[in-house]
Parts: C-alpha cells; sequence; structure tokens
C-alpha cells in the first residue's frame, strides 16, 4: 500500500492536540510550599478551637427512656411493647411511663428536643430504597399503584398502601410531654418548621384524596389523621418528613420538637421536670436503645465534638509538615 493510501496516526495540528494551549505550572519552591503549610495549619487550628468550644459550650440532657433495667420507671413498657414475640401493641397507647430529671441551672434558649435510636440501621441498602418518592409527591397514579419497591409493604390483599414502603412502615411513634415540677405546668413544644424546607415544600405533597388506600401495617391510622392540625396531615406531616429523611448511622437523633414559645421560650428554668412518654414503638427485637435529648444550640448548631476536633487533628498535621520540611530545608539547602 502506497503512503499516501496509508491511514496515518498523527494527531491534528491543532492548539489542543499539539499541547501548544497557554498554560502555568507552579514552582513549588520551599519558599511557598513552608508558608502556605504554616498558613493552612494556623487556619484550621483557629477554626477548630472555634467549633470545640462552640461545641463545648452547648448545654446537652440526655434520657435513656429503653426500659430493659427492671429498675427503671420504663420497663413494664419495654417489655409490653418489645416486639420480640411479634406481639406488638399496634396502637398509639401501647404504654405510658414517664421519666423526671433536674435541670441544676438556667439553660439559655432556644432549647430543642430531639429523639434517639441506638442501633436501628436507616442506612441499609434495601430498606433505604423501600420507599415511593412519587407517591410522596402526592402523584396519584403512583398512590394507587405503588412501585414494587416498595414490597412487601405495597398493598395489602391489593389495596394499596399509602405510604408505601419500610421506612414509613417503621414510622418512629413515641410521644412526649413535658412538665415543670416546681409549678406543675407544661411545657409546650412546638412541632412545626423541623423539618428541611425543600421537603416540605417541594419533595412532599398531599394528593388529592387518600380513598382506595390504605395505612401501612404498623399504622394504627391513616396518613391523613397522622396530625389533628387540618395543616399538617398526610404526606407534608413534619414529624413524617423527618423520618423519611434516612440516617446514615446506627446511632442517630432526630428533630422531635422545640421549646420556644410561652413561659420557657429564654430557655428551661432551673428546677425538676418530668417527660411523660407514650411508649409505643419497640426496639427489644433489635436490641436497641431509646432516648429523649433536650439541647441548647451554638452559630455552629447542635453539639458536634468531631468537627472541631477533625478540624484540629488536620490543622496540627498541616503545621507539623511545616516545621518538619522547614528543618530539611535548613539542613539541605546548601546542598
Amino acid at each position: 500500500m502506497s503512503k499516501e493510501g496509508k491511514k496515518s496516526q498523527k494527531p491534528d495540528n491543532t492548539a489542543f492536540t499539539q499541547q501548544r494551549l497557554p498554560a502555568w505550572q507552579p514552582v513549588l519552591s520551599a519558599g511557598i510550599v513552608i508558608p502556605l503549610f504554616f498558613f493552612i495549619g494556623l487556619a484550621f487550628i483557629a477554626i477548630g478551637l472555634g467549633l470545640y468550644f462552640s461545641s463545648e459550650s452547648i448545654t446537652e440532657i440526655e434520657l435513656d427512656y429503653t426500659g430493659d433495667n427492671a429498675s427503671f420507671s420504663c420497663s413494664n413498657c419495654y417489655n409490653k411493647c418489645s416486639g420480640i414475640n411479634g406481639s406488638v401493641d399496634k396502637n398509639y397507647s401501647c404504654c405510658s411511663c414517664a421519666v423526671d430529671f433536674n435541670v441544676s441551672s438556667f439553660i439559655k434558649g432556644p432549647i430543642y428536643m430531639y429523639y434517639g435510636l441506638y442501633g436501628f440501621y436507616q442506612n441499609h441498602q434495601k430498606y433505604m430504597a423501600s420507599r415511593d418518592d412519587k407517591q410522596l409527591y402526592g402523584d396519584s397514579s403512583s398512590l394507587l399503584n405503588p412501585d414494587t419497591v416498595c414490597k412487601p409493604y405495597h398493598n395489602v390483599s391489593n389495596i394499596p398502601i399509602a405510604p408505601c414502603g419500610s421506612i414509613a412502615n417503621s414510622l418512629f411513634n413515641d410521644s412526649f410531654q413535658l412538665f415543670y415540677l416546681t409549678n406543675g405546668s407544661e411545657v409546650s413544644l412546638s412541632t412545626r418548621g423541623i423539618a428541611w424546607w425543600t421537603d416540605h415544600n417541594v419533595k412532599f405533597k398531599n394528593p388529592s384524596t387518600f380513598n382506595g388506600t390504605v395505612n401501612p401495617p404498623n399504622w394504627p391510622k391513616t396518613a391523613k389523621d397522622l396530625d389533628s392540625d387540618p395543616t399538617n396531615t398526610g404526606f407534608v406531616n413534619e414529624a413524617f418528613i423527618v423520618w423519611m429523611r434516612s440516617a446514615a448511622l446506627p446511632n442517630f437523633r432526630k428533630l422531635y420538637g422545640r421549646i420556644d414559645s410561652g413561659n420557657f421560650s429564654n430557655g428551661l428554668y432551673a428546677g425538676r421536670y418530668r417527660v411523660n412518654i407514650t411508649y409505643n414503638f419497640p426496639v427489644g427485637s433489635f436490641q436497641g436503645r431509646k432516648l429523649v435529648i433536650f439541647s441548647s444550640v451554638s452559630w455552629m448548631g447542635g453539639k458536634n465534638l468531631f468537627l472541631g476536633i477533625a478540624y484540629l487533628a488536620f490543622g496540627a498535621v498541616c503545621f507539623a509538615t511545616a516545621v518538619f520540611l522547614c528543618i530539611i530545608y535548613i539542613k539541605y539547602r546548601t546542598k
């Protein structure tokens, strides 16, 4: 074959293929790298100290109300609602108990109330996938024809479940009331505004009707009856929305409400308090634990020591690297 007929492997004569485009390549000299490491290290250490001490200033009260200890007030509820033998009472008054705690000094508000679960794997792949986002968005066709990914919680006797899936079926349904025992007054808990704005206003919407559907097997009520407030029912119920945002780790907490109104809008006063608990959610079958948490907040949010420690650790490594490089440079620069 002639040279003219042979296919050439030579790239086109363009600035890109021939690598003639303008470029800038930094010269990483000691005079640039060492100060850069010093600056990054000091910056991260400063931010880490701010995050750490800000987190340390947050006051938290954690109350474990699992009830697996026979001497604890919720032990009867633990045994009754354990779910170990599959005989779980599915109404919203499985059992009631109370937990008392003391606040030694005033805790400045706003105060946020969380419930915590330990040993509950919401991050399991099949569990996380067991939901129909179109149905939760209020799509009528999906409401009556749930995605098969929701199996086995997609229908009951060929009647579609709304909302379908494992996440919805396992909805956390304990409820709480807080009382200030010093004067016997109830501390009001606001459950509005606890969900992400995008979830509440964009991702979750109610269908035109729930007719022709049934509630999940573990729900004693239908979705439209979750809350007595007509503006907070169905798929736009904020407690339900918070639960549907799956946690990344097996030990997690989710926001239950805020103390931001009434006599306690400024915070929790010193004294004795009682949490009345309607105990429904079973944890005995997976040896889990349940907590109720009261926490103040700072400019960085809730208590999180890990973030400050991570910044400090990275800043310390950068600073140590800068010192090491500086020693090497001084020792060998003449060579």
